[in-house]
């Protein structure tokens, strides 16, 4: 007969046993469960849903009663709160949500979440994330033998701002590696180069990391957005007139607004010559690569030194997952950010300690955020991916031809890639002359539009001025829950929208 334990105290906390309930916490998560898979999974391809149920901030901080007390609440007003979350939030998942560029919902993706959150791993050690760790390693030889390397190194991120970030580092370590130790003190001026379309984290990673953003050269672009290499030979020799320091060029692949792709090749010819650097931004357009039909948006990417990809974009890899891929294979991620933690990665454990590959990352914890790309890779398979590259692009497509049939749609440009900028000009504006009063009243119309989209709740889409041009709107074509019947609804309903402007 097993003998009662008399209660331990320390400090007047009693000790013995668990205080948690497991038994309650388990039927809490199965009845959260249950919600989400109801309001969230079951209605995701639902287009008689709202994408939005829109609330002003101070009206939804009353509805979700934010205010944290000292008393626990109850599981019913918590599932209660559950409810209210999911039905206040944006469903990203929704046919309809264009707003972004990630969209949709893919179930293997999610189901990988599921397990991580679970399991709560963090990917720096094997003898704590074996499973992550090894994953990782696959899915990074895989992503590196699309970019046409024979072998490289890679990490993935918490975003693609982060790998744009890591890049750069990257770079000036490998320009002046004493910068490690002795830091930014009497180093040269040190410059980069990217495009004038670039992507807004470029200027955010100079500033952060101590080179400066009046040392960012940005380079003029074409009509398409795509950078000039004659922009950037000029640019370059500049800085060599200046006695400045060029280490690094970031050309985009895939840019934000425009989704334009600059000339890789080219731009690869100018960085050998003057022994630059080049990183590729590939966070948008780098799926294309999985496309045999579209790789060649891409073409001369194996070129490049590094290049930032992100699945969680146009392959629905679930936010977020994004990688950087290094073509260097001598370690030269692990020289430029290792710190050596004495008590993480020590050198005499039982294994091969090749496999704790945390001290590549500024981080230290780190989420496993290449387990739900390669459970999503396992289920479709190559073709899969591909073919959801290519139907979206072939949706773009479908999309740009119904526009040019349309009174009152008028395209930017005629896209590469799946961004497909418009503008719509209501009847008011249609006999109006060319001229300032014109383009002035017309840079108001998307923002109505968007107001009275979302407010209705009836889709998502974004609009922005851009480069001298007044406000458009940018479509972008993702889910593989997106129908020829969700593009035809978009048009319409902006013509619903607008039709008294």
């Amino acid at each position: 007969m097993l003998q009662k334990k008399n209660a331990v105290l320390v400090d007047g906390v009693i000790l013995n046993g668990p205080i948690m309930d497991s038994k309650a916490g388990e039927k809490f998560v199965e009845e959260a469960c249950k919600i989400i898979m109801e309001e969230v999974i079951q209605k995701a391809d639902d287009v008689t849903e709202k994408v939005c149920e829109w609330q002003a901030p101070e009206t939804l901080k009353q509805i979700l009663d934010l205010e944290m007390r000292d008393a626990g609440e109850s599981h019913q007003k918590l599932l209660q709160l559950c409810r209210d979350v999911i039905q206040y939030s944006v469903k990203t998942g929704h046919p309809r949500f264009f707003n972004q560029l990630y969209a949709g919902i893919d179930y293997y993706s999610l189901v990988a979440r599921f397990i991580t959150e679970a399991l709560n791993p963090s990917v720096y050690t094997y003898e704590v994330s074996p499973v992550f760790l090894l994953v990782e390693e696959a899915v990074i030889k895989k992503m590196i033998e699309f970019i046409g390397w024979e072998e490289g190194d890679g990490i993935f991120n918490p975003g693609g701002s982060v790998s744009n970030m890591y890049a750069m580092n990257l770079a000036r370590y490998k320009f002046c590696p004493e910068i490690k130790e002795k830091g930014l003190s009497g180093l040269p001026r040190l410059v980069l180069f990217t495009s004038e379309e670039c992507h807004y984290s470029m200027k955010k990673a100079a500033s952060f990391l101590g080179i400066g953003t009046e040392n960012v050269y940005f380079i003029k672009t074409d009509e398409r957005g795509k950078m000039i290499p004659e922009e950037l030979e000029k640019q370059v020799q500049r800085a060599r007139k200046e006695e400045s320091a060029p280490f690094l060029v970031c050309a985009t692949a895939g840019t934000t607004v425009l989704g334009a792709f600059d000339p890789l090749d080219k731009i690869a010819d100018i960085c050998e010559k003057h022994g630059l650097w080049l990183h590729v931004d590939a966070s948008w357009g780098g799926s294309a690569l999985i496309s045999r039909k579209h790789c060649r948006l891409l073409h001369g990417i194996h070129r490049a030194d590094s290049v930032a990809w992100n699945p969680h974009k146009m392959l629905l890899a679930g936010i977020q997952c994004c990688a950087l891929l290094v073509k260097d294979n001598s370690g030269l991620l692990k020289k430029c950010y290792s710190a050596k933690a004495a008590y993480l990665f020590q050198q005499d454990k039982f294994y091969d300690v090749s496999y704790d590959t945390g001290d590549k990352s500024i981080q230290c914890s780190r989420r496993p955020d290449a387990f739900k790309f390669w459970l999503m890779w396992k289920a479709l398979g190559t073709t899969g991916l591909e073919g959801r590259v290519n139907r979206a692009l072939a949706l773009a497509r479908y999309l740009v031809e119904e526009i040019k049939k349309r009174e009152g749609f008028q395209l930017l440009l005629e896209p590469e890639y799946a961004n497909v900028c418009f503008w719509y000009i209501p009847p008011s504006l249609r006999k109006m002359e060319d001229g300032p009063e014109f383009w002035q009243k017309l840079h108001q119309v998307a923002p109505i539009i968007k107001e009275r989209m979302m407010k209705k709740g009836s889709m998502m889409l974004g609009y922005q001025p851009h480069q001298g041009k007044v406000n458009f709107f940018r479509q972008v074509v993702i889910s593989p829950h997106v129908s020829r019947e969700d593009m035809d609804f978009l048009l319409d309903e902006i013509e619903l929208l607008a039709r008294d402007l």
